[in-house]
């Protein structure tokens, strides 16, 4: 997840700019907005598709060299969200499971993002949920071996990154689809992240 005043002045202008009737999701402590899907291109907007490959029913398969995020149905159909990825040298591929799930999560950059991000660095004790916060409404978190790989599938402040390789590694969502999947997926959910060759 790279940080940066672009995503502070995105989300403030957004949450300004839109009107009251655009949030989606009642009941969140922060507005959640169905526009945000306007502001990616189409082909990223969340479906039901036809499915070929061979994962079970309920798996998450993210195609990071597509920008797609696919969570499998069974009987040959799938959702398909769109995501934004790790731009090169950050991108992770490999087989995961969900070990943790969480509503509005703090975020605390590691140490990584803190060497290269002054930004980050200044939020070095975390910095909690909310509609500047880089993980966004959920955060869905990927363990291999009983231990965090600090990669995760999470929302965003900025709905324009979608479909796009800039991030540290996570797989970027717009907030109403991480709120969509976080409802469809729980704890022990088996998810394949391919290279950018596969």
């Amino acid at each position: 997840m790279q940080f940066t005043r672009r995503h502070l002045l995105t989300s403030l202008l957004a949450t300004a700019a839109l009107p009251r009737e655009a949030l989606a999701l009642p009941g969140e402590p922060f507005p959640v907005f169905a526009s945000d899907a306007q502001q990616v291109p189409y082909r990223f907007r969340r479906r039901e598709v036809d499915y070929s490959g061979s994962e079970a029913a309920g798996t998450i398969v993210v195609d990071t060299r597509h920008k797609f995020l696919f969570l499998v149905l069974g009987r040959g159909r799938a959702i398909r969200y769109g995501v934004g990825v790790g731009r090169a040298g950050y991108a992770w591929s490999g087989v995961a499971i969900v070990g943790r799930k969480a509503k509005w999560p703090r975020w605390t950059p590691t140490p990584d993002q803190m060497a290269h991000s002054k930004i980050a660095a200044s939020y070095a004790a975390g910095l909690d949920g909310g509609m500047t916060n880089p993980l966004g409404a959920r955060a869905l978190y990927l363990y291999q071996n009983g231990r965090d790989t600090f990669y995760r599938i999470h929302g965003t402040p900025d709905p324009t990154s979608i479909g796009y390789s800039f991030s540290s590694g996570c797989i970027r969502m717009l907030n109403m689809d991480v709120a969509d999947l976080y409802e469809r997926v729980g704890v022990g959910t088996r998810v394949v992240v391919l290279g950018s060759g596969g």
